[in-house]
Parts: structure tokens; sequence; C-alpha cells
């Protein structure tokens, strides 16, 4: 029998990536989906037929329960989250709510209806915050500088919680950022990439960013849900980093998606101090040798790769 998955924010860029992959496993593959009154299922159309949704929500126990009694997953993966930074800085506590009690309220469902299938809640770089330490190991203090920081924190800990008092078979992912050509528009690397391609084709003229200083530790979405399910694989549960360990500026990103469309990024991109976060953090860069040696993975696509990937996807999406 093919093994069953539940994907909670399989909507998103990771859900989608992860439903893809896990198809191609030959998994029976179940989406949770939230009762939305716009359509939010482009990034899976092109999985229609293939993938079975249910629909449940983080902030509803009952759904849950029932969507976890519908799927009788094997593996469930929590990518759910309101997961974009400044949004967090203005509702803070519809965050909490999504991004660490709705965590809660899985782990409560699996306990009581599928207390035998393997968990995996997507924690993130964020947690780190503005720790001293680089690189950031799974043993690094967290330190997290912003309400979306904190609530993942929450969820963070909590899947531990429920690994060590109820014996789940719980991990968490602490994902350093993952970009690909289905990130949300609202994030940086998304940003940059779709105004470098506005910008070349003349629907714009030019980009406002805030701090061309920040440096992340960038990699591929498609390669960081690999390595989900390889946590899911092993004998045991336990946590790891997944990074590239190279950390690069957001003055190179827009260097290499202008450099993409034959443009001086320098004519184009101001910055503007409303970008700026209210708690920045300056360095975050990890080090993923616990997931390499353990699991195997390594990233497969480079930063430049994956930058250049993004504005050329959004130069075909913008002729489309």
């Amino acid at each position: 029998m093919a093994r069953r998955a539940l994907i909670t924010g399989v909507t998103g860029q990771d859900g989608s990536y992860l439903a893809e992959l896990l198809l191609e496993q030959g998994y029976e593959v179940f989406g949770l989906v939230r009762r939305s009154s716009s359509s939010t299922l482009e990034r899976i159309d092109h999985l229609s037929g293939r993938l079975q949704l249910v629909r449940g929500d983080l902030l509803d126990s009952s759904s849950l329960l029932r969507a976890v009694e519908t799927a009788r997953p094997d593996e469930v993966y929590n990518l759910a989250a309101q997961s974009f930074v400044p949004t967090s800085y203005q509702e803070p506590v519809l965050t909490a709510e999504f991004t660490a009690l709705g965590v809660t309220r899985l782990l409560e469902a699996l306990r009581q209806a599928a207390p035998r299938a393997r968990f995996y809640q997507a924690s993130s770089s964020e947690l780190f915050g503005q720790t001293q330490i680089t690189p950031q190991r799974e043993d690094t203090p967290f330190c997290p500088r912003s309400p979306y920081g904190v609530a993942k924190l929450y969820g963070h800990w909590i899947t531990v919680n429920y690994r060590e008092s109820y014996g789940l078979y719980a991990c968490c992912g602490i994902l350093f950022n993952h970009e690909s050509p289905r990130r949300g528009a609202e994030f940086v690397t998304r940003k940059v990439s779709l105004a470098a391609a506005r910008i070349k084709l003349g629907l714009e003229r030019e980009l406002r960013l805030g701090n061309l200083d920040a440096q992340r530790d960038w990699g591929f979405a498609g390669d960081y849900v690999r390595a989900m399910w390889l946590m899911l694989q092993r004998d045991t549960p336990t946590d790891y980093v997944i990074s590239t360990g190279v950390q690069h500026s957001v003055r190179e990103l827009v260097q290499i998606a202008f450099d993409e469309v034959g443009l001086d990024w320098e004519q184009h991109v101001r910055t503007d101090p409303q970008f700026l976060r209210p708690a920045e953090i300056d360095r975050l860069v990890g080090d993923a040798s616990k997931a390499r040696a353990e699991l195997g993975w390594a990233p497969q696509v480079d930063f430049e790769g994956l930058v250049r990937m993004m504005v050329r996807a959004d130069l075909a999406r913008l002729a489309r």
C-alpha cells in the first residue's frame, strides 16, 4: 500500500514542492486547505487530480482532527504559518495563533487520532535572531527578534515537548531562507526578481528596498523540501539545521538579478526607510553539517543559479 502524507500549507511555496516530491515517491498526498473567498491554488494547479484536498484550519481544532481522521497519514508535514516577518509586527496576535498555537492544535489532533504518524515541524532560522554565534547549529542558543520568530520558537519547543512527553515521532527542520520562482511576491528575493523583470520589460522604473547590507543564507526551496522528507525516514526523530552555509547580501541579490536582464541595478534601485525592520537581524548563516552527515543531504542549486532562475521565471510569466 502507498504511504499517506498530509501537508498543511500545501498551497505555499514549500508545500507545492513537497507535494511534487512525495507524489514522485509514490505517496498518496493530502493537502490541508482553508476555506477562502479567493482561490489560492495556483501553485498546485498542475497537481490537480493527483492531490487530495481536505478542509481544515490551524485556528480550529475540530477541523484538524477531522482532517487527520480523513487522511489517516503515515507522515504529517506542518508547513502552514503566517510566515511574513513584517506582517508579524502588524498582526502579532494572529501570527501567534497560526504559527505558535496552530502547532499545538495539530499535535493534539495527531496524539488523539494518529499517534504513530511521523510529524515534521517547519522551524526557522529566525529562531536564532540576534545570536552572537556564527554559524548557527542545532545547539546554538535561540534569540528571536520578531513576533514571527517568537511564535516559531513556541512551535519548535512544543514539538520537542510532544516528542519527549508522548513519544511522538516529531522532528523540527530549522530551515534557513529558501526561495524559488514560487516565492510570494512580498518576500525580498521575489520582490527583486519580479522588479528586475518588470523594469526590463518597461513595466516599472524603480525598485525600493530597505537594508541592502542585510545578509542571509539563501537556498532553493526544492532542495530544502527533500531534507524535510529525509528527516522522517530515519529510525529516530531529531532536529536539523538546513542551510547552504554561505551568506549573501541583499545588494548581491540585486546585482545578480539585474545582471540577468542586462541592466545596471544602481540606475533603478533606491533605499527606502519604510522597508527597514523595527529590529533587524544583520547576519544569519547556518551549519548543516549534521544534516549532511546523517541525512546525506546537500543543496544542489547555488545562490547565483537560484536568483537567475527566479528572474527568468518572472520574465516568462510576464511575457505570458
